[in-house]
């Protein structure tokens, strides 16, 4: 597969997410939208669909737009030109209190002076819901967070990953159109943030809530959405299922950005490449010529190293990440490639052995070649 100059997939998943989790989520869609400050352009176009009941995430470095769309979406923030519909209805105009979304921030937002059970009640008695009705619902809602018995318990009482569950709760006590999570788990400690995103994937997929969920943190992004949409200058590189997206990224940027990607020289051959020595075929070069230098852009999993006496590589260090060990090898001053190897095969090799680094006959993205450089 080559990776064109640039790439934007705006379908929609084959999966009928809204027949599945049943239609209680809206249809959202954002139209060409652009937005500038100053100089900078954080939206440059962007076009994207969710569909009743999806969670989608954007995923990309810092000032990618990923936040602005979000805050769009949230009537936080205007465009210049493009159009944000919920199921239908343009946006434009309407104020973020009418738009019936639930946000969760990184920051948590509680008030102090509430405790868990009013701070989850509060958008419900904005709202002119009585008082049996809000405490009602918002009991319900810190059951499903786990949080019930906490219900009196004010701010500072609570954890963080406590505090972000009442948010959660809050936010989904008004029962909203959409769900916004603005890098929700950031400012939580591994063990919480893995228990969280669990637990905030269960609720969304329990409740159908068409979700919008914006991080830089890719693993977050790959084991929670339905969808992943990878940005870059306020524009959508690609969009996809993780699985998708990790397997098949479609252009270089999303290649090295999703995952670990090594970044090998090559050279064209006919049907295919030369790469490591090797030649592998059948790789799509995209009418480049036989004998054209190209980079090969290969994961981990699709390396091999075997011990030889004079191989192309030497061991320089070695990550044990269960059953598979991650290899860092050496095969000149200026390259470095890793490589997953089985534990067991791993085990055997020692820091400073040589040896051959083979490609498997996996799939091969083909990119423009940027120079020497180590993996990213």
């Amino acid at each position: 597969m080559t990776i064109p100059a640039t790439s934007r997939d705006t379908t929609t998943p084959t999966t009928d997410i809204a027949a599945a989790r049943g239609a209680g989520g809206a249809l959202v869609e954002f139209r060409d939208l652009r937005r500038s400050f100053g100089t900078t352009r954080a939206l440059d176009g962007l076009t994207l669909t969710l569909q009743p009941g999806e969670m989608v995430a954007l995923l990309g470095p810092s000032g990618c737009g990923k936040t602005t769309a979000l805050r769009v979406l949230a009537g936080m923030e205007t465009v210049d030109s493009g159009q944000v519909l919920v199921d239908g209805g343009d946006l434009r105009g309407v104020p973020t209190r009418r738009r019936d979304m639930g946000m969760v921030f990184q920051n948590y937002s509680l008030f102090p002076n509430m405790t868990a059970l009013d701070n989850v009640a509060f958008g419900l008695r904005v709202r002119g819901r009585n008082n049996a009705a809000r405490r009602a619902r918002a009991g319900e809602l810190l059951d499903m967070v786990g949080l019930a018995e906490r219900a009196t318990r004010y701010p500072h009482q609570l954890s963080g990953g406590q505090q972000q569950r009442v948010a959660l709760a809050r936010a989904l006590a008004i029962e909203p159109r959409v769900l916004l999570l603005d890098e929700p788990l950031s400012a939580l400690d591994a063990k919480v943030r893995l228990q969280l995103r669990e637990q905030i994937r269960t609720l969304q997929t329990r409740l159908g809530t068409t979700t919008l969920f914006v991080t830089h943190d890719q693993e977050e992004a790959l084991s929670m959405a339905d969808r992943v949409g990878v940005m870059r200058g306020g524009r959508l590189e690609q969009i996809a299922t993780p699985g998708e997206l990790y397997a098949r990224p479609s252009t270089a940027f999303v290649a090295e950005f999703v995952g670990t990607m090594n970044r090998l020289p090559a050279e064209v051959v006919p049907g295919g490449i030369r790469v490591l020595g090797q030649v592998i075929t059948p790789v799509d070069v995209a009418g480049r010529s036989v004998g054209a230098t190209v980079d090969a852009l290969i994961r981990p999993e699709g390396l091999t190293a075997e011990p030889v006496e004079h191989g192309s590589g030497i061991v320089a260090h070695k990550t044990f990440l269960g059953g598979t060990t991650r290899l860092s090898v050496l095969l000149s001053e200026e390259l470095t490639v890793q490589v997953d190897s089985p534990s067991v095969h791993a085990a055997r090799l020692t820091i400073g052995e040589s040896v051959d680094i083979t490609a498997r006959d996996t799939q091969v993205l083909v990119a423009d070649p940027t120079g020497p450089s180590t993996l990213r």
